[in-house]
């Protein structure tokens, strides 16, 4: 059977099958959709993932440093952060970017003698939580300012989720979240004890 060379019909009016799948353009919009959608969304996803992971950081980096500046100015005494109130205090202006009442928030405040005593002070993660630190010495998480002139540090730790499942083999690092960190070091200002 012949075929006309323009419109790759033969002589009964059908397209031959090679000819009509190879040469037809209509589709290959929908196909090139379909093969670049599951990428893009993936990217999209990650874009979306960090941007909103980066935005918890900054906030709680922002609500560490508040806090700090109240006790170096001796605007929170050690009773309005005993027990549980720093904690609260730090849950209450995180919840903003956060689930109700922080799960995986922890917060470490304590008085060193010296900076080169704060300096020393770090943390590691052993099997998924976090152990605090001093020199070789594991520590626990306490609230225990110091008075007037005292060097302090503040050291707060979310367990970030990671939303999307995919990206957590990536940004997951304690668990299946991610670990948000902030810290403050400093010398509380000669106010009254």
């Amino acid at each position: 059977m012949s075929k006309d060379p323009e419109t790759g019909k033969g002589k009964a009016g059908r397209a031959r099958f090679p000819h009509c799948f190879l040469g037809d353009r209509r589709g290959s919009t929908a196909i090139e959709f379909a093969m670049l959608a599951w990428p893009f969304a993936l990217l999209v996803f990650a874009i979306l993932e960090s941007c909103i992971s980066f935005a918890g950081q900054e906030v709680m980096a922002n609500i560490t440093d508040d806090i700090a500046r109240q006790l170096r100015t001796g605007q929170l005494r050690p009773a309005d952060v005993a027990g549980t109130k720093l904690r609260d205090r730090i849950c209450s202006k995180l919840e903003i970017m956060v689930a109700k009442e922080c799960p995986g928030l922890m917060v470490d405040l304590r008085a060193f003698t010296t900076f080169t005593d704060a300096a020393s002070a770090g943390f590691k993660i052993v099997n998924g939580d976090i152990v605090l630190t001093q020199g070789a010495n594991s520590q626990s998480f306490a609230v225990s300012p110091g008075l007037a002139e005292s060097r302090n540090m503040l050291r707060v730790f979310y367990k970030w989720p990671v939303m999307t499942d995919f990206l957590a083999k990536y940004m997951a690092n304690v668990g299946g979240d991610t670990l948000h960190f902030a810290t403050v070091t400093w010398q509380n200002e000669p106010f009254d004890n």
